[in-house]
């Protein structure tokens, strides 16, 4: 027993110290040291560290010591860097463990006993992590590629930690899971809550192991037992249900193949054995859904033999056609025994696109008609502009049949219904007598994003015949020895949009989408995430009785007065209008006949700043002890209309006292600009009297009112044409001229219209890290 105890004691000892022992390695970089500051140093001593530094020189090893220190304040600058290297001895980018503490964790346990059948808990995090470092995210990447690629395909992202059981439980299912569904290209994330407690948040996850999905910007949880086919199902139902349509009979699949023209994409037909779609079809349906529509035929169903033989199917083969214009040939074929999404992706990337696509957006004509970024990705678009219907149904099977025996690399031929264009095809025509009514052909070729392109159109309207063949046909030759041969130039509008759904049928599926959401999380119980919206329901609800009780009580003591002529009720109706219309014009009126300022101490600043309530803000004007009586005087007339709002807090700051506070705060309102290594010589002169900062403690941002000078619209300083000038002269006793107190005051002038716009919320606001210390 006594063996045993010493073990588990020794053991013990060994794991709670090993994070001590990496963090103390010698030889490692330690950013406090390089910049000569203690641990507990406040960001303003970091900063002023950093500063005392001098810049790179000419000295051997000068660059090296300058990349350390700006690495060193680029940690310590940073509290969630700071952080993660006071706990971990972490300096890098990386969170958690760097690699160097994993191989020295791991030097330390092999150099002493560790049996990890004592807890039954595998203590060598290698064996069970190795597989998800590749699917780590953080928080930035989650927002910036990780949302944006779920409207490409699903994701199916696991939240783990340390010292989790019921993780390691799971483990080999996920292990299995993610390697299947990544090889048919649905997504995987990892998110470890202990060091990436941010996302875990952002994402809902308030405990361990928790497994969501993710498509389309919007999180969906997983609530049943984590077995394999679970895990494919729940993927499988966050895709939308109408990404393939199954094609059985003759009845159906001409209708199927015929929607090219309403819906300007080639159709894709998958013919298998399968009774049941596969997954990997229908997630890649999901990720090119924007330009192509996919249909499957079970080839096992009874009633599609003629289908088959009709397009000459080996139905003991997967195959997958492609049908542009002419649904009587697939314009592209592939078959496999085995469908890999590599070999599907490479097949559905040459055929996006018909071969003459109408051009129903500003994306698709910036696909179609790319920009030319150099002499060999010159692309030229041959544009038909026609309009709908019958008549002109001549015209463009004879542009098709031109296109189609003229496909070329650096061609695309296209087409637009001119009445549903008007502005693009007026810019091209230029409103020309002999096109109206008829078709067009124009070459063009887009030389910026900003709609700029260089053109030329036929001399006569499109027919289609063998003469507009040739005409068109020399051009396009003439074009490839010739770019000048495109003359014209103009600036064309973006696109509409044609096939965007309506306003309406966009805010139904929106509100579907909300239902189903507060729906979902009520009954799986994530009463967390309902609490706000619990709360503002019993909200409306209290106000909604309140009203009616009051009302009810109101009409009661109503019926007991007689009223009274008919003229005393006009009048009293009157008298109680305008009061109510004076009450609101007036709903700023100062509730106190005085203002009250306080000075901002050292004391009083948690309470008055750092711990201020959301919503609540502090006007704080900065004043020195010869400025502070003509400063306070001006400043409580100019803010005394705003003393009416609970939200506003008015305290002063001595600048004889708190110059390096004020210092810090201001530089985040500089411009982009290097931050000095050394304060100036006028450190100490510079006149910051008459400054105003309001200060949002709980969001920790500001806005700064600077004084007028002489010479600015609507304010004077005195006699003195630059004020700042003046106080270096006056701090070296060459004085010629006091601005007096009437100029003082003046540094306030438009103060109050400042306020103004800091109500209306219109003002620059300063976000900072953190508030300094007031010292």
């Amino acid at each position: 027993t006594v063996k045993f105890f010493l073990m588990f004691r020794w053991n013990f000892l060994c794991i709670s110290s090993c994070p001590l022992l990496m963090s103390a390695a010698p030889g490692e970089f330690d950013p406090y040291r390089v910049l000569g500051v203690g641990r507990s140093s406040s960001q303003a001593d970091i900063k002023k560290a950093y500063k005392r530094h001098p810049d790179k020189n000419k000295d051997p090893g000068a660059e090296d010591k300058f990349i350390q220190i700006s690495k060193a304040y680029e940690i310590l600058s940073n509290e969630e860097k700071r952080a993660n290297f006071d706990r971990y001895g972490d300096a890098g980018e990386s969170q958690g463990f760097s690699q160097q503490q994993h191989r020295q964790f791991h030097r330390f346990h092999d150099g002493f006993y560790f049996d990890e059948s004592f807890f039954h808990f595998p203590f060598n995090s290698e064996r069970r992590d190795t597989s998800d470092e590749k699917y780590l995210l953080h928080f930035s990447h989650y927002i910036n590629e990780i949302v944006p690629d779920s409207f490409k395909k699903p994701y199916l992202i696991k939240i783990t930690s340390d010292w989790c059981f019921s993780c390691i439980h799971i483990e080999p299912v996920w292990k299995e899971v993610a390697q299947e569904l990544e090889a048919l290209g649905a997504g995987i994330g990892v998110v470890h809550a202990g060091y990436e407690r941010r996302l875990a948040h952002h994402l809902g996850a308030h405990s361990t192991p928790t497994l969501l999905g993710l498509i389309n910007g919007k999180i969906t949880f997983f609530h049943n037992a984590v077995i394999r086919e679970n895990l494919r199902q729940f993927v499988e139902n966050l895709l939308p249900g109408n990404l393939v349509e199954k094609v059985g009979s003759n009845k159906n699949y001409i209708r199927f193949l015929s929607h090219w023209r309403k819906d300007n994409k080639p159709h894709v037909l998958l013919f298998d054995h399968m009774p049941v779609v596969p997954l990997l079809y229908k997630l890649t349906a999901f990720a090119y859904r924007d330009y192509l529509s996919f249909g499957y035929v079970y080839v096992g169903l009874r009633g599609t033999e003629e289908l088959s033989s009709q397009y000459n199917i080996n139905v003991y083969t997967p195959t997958m056609m492609i049908f542009k214009e002419h649904i009587d040939r697939p314009a592209d074929v592939v078959q496999a025994r085995e469908m890999k999404k590599q070999l599907i992706d490479d097949f559905l990337s040459q055929n996006k696109f018909l071969m003459v696509a109408r051009l129903t957006s500003q994306r698709l004509f910036q696909e179609l008609c790319p920009v030319k970024k150099s002499h060999r990705q010159r692309k030229h678009c041959v544009v038909l502009l026609t309009e709908e219907g019958e008549k002109f149904a001549e015209a463009y099977e004879a542009f098709l049949t031109f296109a189609v025996a003229n496909t070329k690399d650096t061609l695309r031929f296209v087409h637009i219904y001119s009445d549903r264009q008007p502005e693009f095809a007026d810019s091209l025509l230029m409103d020309e007598e002999k096109y109206h009514g008829r078709s067009a052909v124009v070459i063009l070729e887009r030389r910026n994003n900003a709609g700029k392109i260089v053109f030329k159109a036929l001399e006569e309207a499109w027919q289609g015949s063998k003469e507009d063949n040739f005409i068109l046909l020399d051009l396009l030759d003439q074009l490839r020895t010739d770019p000048g041969l495109l003359s014209s130039e103009t600036v064309v509008a973006d696109l509409n949009d044609e096939l965007a759904p309506m306003f309406l049928i966009r805010w139904f599926y929106s509100t579907v989408d909300y239902i189903s959401d507060w729906w979902d999380s009520l009954f799986h119980s994530n009463w967390r995430e309902m609490m706000p919206l619990l709360s503002l329901l019993f909200s409306a609800l209290f106000i909604l009785f309140g009203t009616v009780i009051v009302q009810a009580f109101s009409d009661s003591s109503d019926t007991r007065d007689t009223p009274s002529s008919g003229k005393e009720e006009t009048a009293a109706k009157t008298e109680k209008n305008d009061a109510s219309f004076s009450k609101e014009s007036n709903s700023r009126i100062p509730k106190k006949s005085f203002v009250e300022v306080t000075e901002l101490t050292d004391i009083n600043y948690t309470s008055n700043l750092v711990r201020l309530r959301p919503g609540h803000m502090n006007i704080v004007l900065i004043l020195s002890n010869s400025t502070k009586t003509p400063l306070l005087q001006k400043f409580a007339l100019e803010v005394y209309m705003f003393t009416g709002s609970s939200s506003l807090h008015f305290s002063f700051l001595s600048l004889d006292k708190h110059r390096e506070w004020l210092e810090y705060l201001l530089e985040f309102a500089q411009d982009a600009a290097p931050i000095p290594n050394q304060y100036d010589k006028h450190f100490l002169e510079r006149d910051y009297t008459g400054y105003v900062l309001a200060l949002n403690g709980h969001k920790k941002y500001f806005c700064l009112f600077k004084p007028h000078r002489s010479g600015d619209e609507g304010g004077t300083l005195g006699s003195c044409e630059d004020y700042d000038a003046l106080q270096h002269a006056e701090a070296r006793g060459k004085s010629s001229c006091s601005p007096g107190s009437r100029s003082i005051k003046n540094k306030l002038h438009k103060l109050s219209f400042w306020m103004e716009r800091l109500l209306e919320g219109s003002l620059q606001r300063f976000y900072i890290p953190s508030w300094p210390a007031l010292d």
